[in-house]
């Protein structure tokens, strides 16, 4: 009687134990084994490491494993969408509307600014003691976008320069040219081998945080409108439910204070294609800038 009563308890002691196990999704939901996850390199090539909190965070929820995924420059992380060499991308508002139109897609969430607000500025830079402090005093010196597919280090600029400037700026500054990154930007600005770049405030706030430069290294010459933030999208064809879970996952990760903090971010909301609209009209009228 008592080896009956032992083997019972034995019994549903494992019971209980397998389950409060996590369940293998995968197989669970007809769910890949593993997803992957690309970071456009706005700061270079160090954003997978950056993000290594979230890529853990999401790997945890989802019961799947999660690879981080970066490329040279925003088209790599695009083309790698196309191909569908990643499920998922964070993905900058101008190179998600890139995206969009190369890849079947879908926005998930939006990444909120460290104040909350649903977006951030591109700013002009020049460096505090150069004698620029007005966008005056910037004409005939060297400027910088970041690169094609940047959203505050390339599109945003070039419609302030049109619209609201009203000059061209291949006539306005002695040289233009493109760093490859917001983070190569700051710092050559900093170190005096260019007078003036177009760049992030999240991103200028990422350098100071991480002891790069300082706040007062600078003068800031123009700010734009809110943008949209940045999104996290996913291909299109993947199932519905593991969209739904990489998005609940993400919002899951606004109790992570401290991370976010780290990443200059106030968190992620549900978002979709239209918040993005707003870019393309941008796209027009620079378009219309150029050929007018």
């Amino acid at each position: 009687m008592c080896g009956k009563v032992i083997f019972k308890t034995l019994c549903v002691s494992l019971l209980i134990t397998f389950c409060l196990l996590p369940l293998t999704r995968a197989g669970e939901k007809n769910w890949p084994e593993e997803i992957r996850v690309g970071f456009v390199p706005s700061m270079g090539e160090g954003d997978v490491e950056l993000y290594a909190s979230l890529t853990a965070h999401l790997e945890k929820e989802l019961g799947i494993a999660v690879r981080s995924y970066t490329a040279k420059d925003y088209a790599g992380i695009i083309r790698a969408l196309a191909y569908g060499q990643i499920g998922f991308a964070r993905l900058g508002p101008k190179s998600y509307i890139e995206a969009k139109d190369r890849a079947e897609i879908e926005a998930l969430s939006l990444e909120l600014n460290k104040k909350g607000e649903p977006g951030y500025y591109g700013i002009l830079i020049a460096k505090k003691g150069s004698g620029i402090e007005n966008f005056e005093q910037s004409k005939g010196k060297r400027f910088l976008f970041t690169e094609p597919d940047s959203t505050s280090g390339y599109l945003v600029p070039s419609v302030m320069f049109a619209r609201d400037l009203k000059i061209n700026p291949k006539t306005w500054f002695s040289s233009v040219g493109f760093s490859g990154s917001h983070g190569d930007s700051i710092l050559v600005v900093k170190n005096g081998k260019a007078d003036v770049a177009a760049v992030a405030t999240k991103l200028l706030d990422r350098m100071v945080e991480k002891g790069e430069v300082k706040h007062e290294d600078f003068v800031i010459l123009k700010k734009s409108e809110l943008i949209p933030g940045p999104c996290f999208a996913s291909l299109t064809k993947l199932p519905p439910d593991l969209k739904q879970a990489f998005q609940d996952a993400l919002l899951s990760f606004n109790s992570h204070k401290e991370d976010l903090k780290k990443l200059q971010c106030g968190g992620y909301e549900k978002t979709d294609d239209k918040t993005y609209d707003i870019i393309r009209e941008l796209e027009e009228m620079k378009k219309k800038a150029a050929s007018g």
